[in-house]
């Protein structure tokens, strides 16, 4: 049974959300009514799925976001608000959320979310995946996507799940042209506009990532995608 971290302020909601999850879903749900409360129950447990709303006491859904990244680069993030501005959707993908619900939403719609999103996790391509290396040599780092680790001698940096398909995607072109639309299907499933936003952000972390060898540099080919230049 796949097990889901819900933190939701309003418990009217809250109790509604877990019942029919647990109900029709067949998950197990474990309930919070503020961030610090989630990050105390995420610290504690594992968790396949973490829906956090946005606006809440103590601890705001965003901030709770970005801590849970910092222990687990991994797990599924949906945020739910009942603010629909494109800069909070924006801001939702670039703390490395997977989804944004707006509420009021249908709760057979957050159903579907949650199984597409455990279905990406669990069913990747692994027939094309097992034939693609899996180490590479970027100038004077080296990149292994395994470990999601970018070594430069003694000095490592962890990388997210999405920036180590990023980066290898990159790497496997190294050179050539990426394309967006490529990148954005391969990596999000979908090329629309606020996957494209977050897929930027990702981008410019992996160019600070690699700034320390000039050799090294991630450009944007206009109109077409990017390449990792490589000298």
């Amino acid at each position: 049974m796949k097990k889901i971290l819900l933190a939701e302020d309003d418990p009217n909601l809250g109790m509604l959300l877990q019942d029919y999850l647990q109900l029709k879903g067949k998950f197990e749900v474990v309930l919070c009514q503020d961030g610090d409360e989630a990050l105390k129950a995420f610290s504690k447990e594992s968790f396949d799925v973490c829906i956090f709303d946005v606006m809440m006491p103590k601890k705001d859904g965003f901030t709770l976001g970005k801590e849970i990244r910092k222990i687990d680069p991994n797990v599924p993030i949906i945020f739910a608000t009942a603010k629909a501005m494109i800069e909070d959707k924006a801001e939702a993908y670039n703390l490395g959320g997977d989804d944004y619900i707006t509420k009021p939403f249908r709760i057979e719609e957050l159903l579907l979310r949650i199984n597409a999103l455990l279905k990406r996790m669990s069913s990747p391509d692994k027939s094309a995946a097992a034939d693609l290396p899996t180490k590479f040599d970027i100038g004077n780092y080296k990149f292994d996507y395994t470990a999601q680790m970018i070594s430069n001698g003694s000095d490592q940096q962890k990388v997210s799940t999405k920036e180590a398909e990023l980066l290898r995607l990159l790497c496997l072109k190294k050179n050539e042209v990426l394309t967006r639309e490529e990148a954005l299907i391969s990596i999000w499933h979908d090329d629309n506009y606020f996957n494209g936003r977050s897929m930027d952000v990702f981008l410019s972390k992996l160019r600070k990532y690699l700034k320390e060898d000039p050799k090294v540099e991630i450009i944007n080919v206009h109109g077409k995608g990017y390449k990792l230049l490589v000298n």
